[in-house]
């Protein structure tokens, strides 16, 4: 073989190798997401996994829960506004959400979470905040039945937080961590809804039904559910006149 022969096979080879090097920094798709149309603009949620969310609307992002155990942040973009639900470990990751974070990143949470992330605001349930034209609400989120031991709620009353977004005119519910409460079946005009649905730490698809035949959301995702068959809320709410949409949110 001559030196000219060598050359190219080298070339070909170290071609071979760098392919294999790159393929799976470029397989790594980004998380699905959904479109809802508001009067301030397109609402793209974004699903990363578990209970973790991503809301863009007119360039302006916002993460719910972000943990990187619950999906791929590689290619995500950093944040103006995040929103955390309560202080456990799978909704509540302190170094991405410093990796998230800009200057002007502003950060929402509950007491507990301000104990991790001292720059974190607090909120309390029906606690109101507008950032850039949207309506951040906090509402409760806890356990009626599912406790740890007896007498210890898995999330205690008074501790952890939902919140409604209300954006061009449009409210979304992000449940967090919380059973089919007094306080979420009172609300009303709720346009798209995310509930979780996991035991033995949040609810039953019989409890997720209960809940949303009584708010009627236009639209639910049930998230955060692990290894609970979803196939069980859209047999529940068949006929309700609630769009159930599940999505890779386990």
């Amino acid at each position: 073989m001559n030196k000219c022969s060598l050359t190219i096979l080298k070339k070909a080879f170290l071609t071979i190798i760098f392919t294999v090097m790159i393929i799976p920094v470029f397989s790594q798709e980004p998380p699905e997401f959904d479109k809802i149309v508001t009067s301030a603009g397109v609402v793209e949620m974004h699903f990363i996994g578990h209970g973790s969310l991503m809301f863009k609307v007119n360039g302006f992002v916002i993460y719910i829960d972000p943990v990187r155990s619950s999906g791929n942040y590689d290619f995500l973009p950093k944040a103006d506004l995040i929103l955390v639900t309560h202080e456990h470990g799978d909704h509540l990751d302190v170094k991405l959400i410093a990796d998230l974070k800009k200057p002007e990143t502003l950060l929402f949470c509950n007491q507990n979470s301000t104990q991790k992330i001292p720059w974190g605001m607090e909120m309390k349930a029906d606690d109101r905040q507008e950032i850039n034209n949207i309506i951040i609400q906090a509402v409760p989120a806890y356990n009626i039945v599912n406790e740890s031991t007896p007498g210890h709620p898995f999330h205690p009353k008074g501790i952890g937080l939902g919140y409604i977004l209300t954006i061009g005119g449009k409210r979304f519910y992000i449940a967090g961590d919380t059973e089919n409460t007094p306080e979420m079946k009172s609300l009303r005009n709720i346009d798209v809804a995310f509930l979780p649905m996991n035991l033995p730490y949040t609810m039953t698809p019989a409890m997720v039904a209960d809940a949303a035949l009584a708010f009627k959301p236009k639209i639910l995702y049930p998230y955060h559910f692990g290894e609970t068959d979803t196939n069980e809320i859209v047999k529940l709410l068949k006929d309700s006149g609630i769009e159930v949409r599940i999505r890779s949110l386990k």
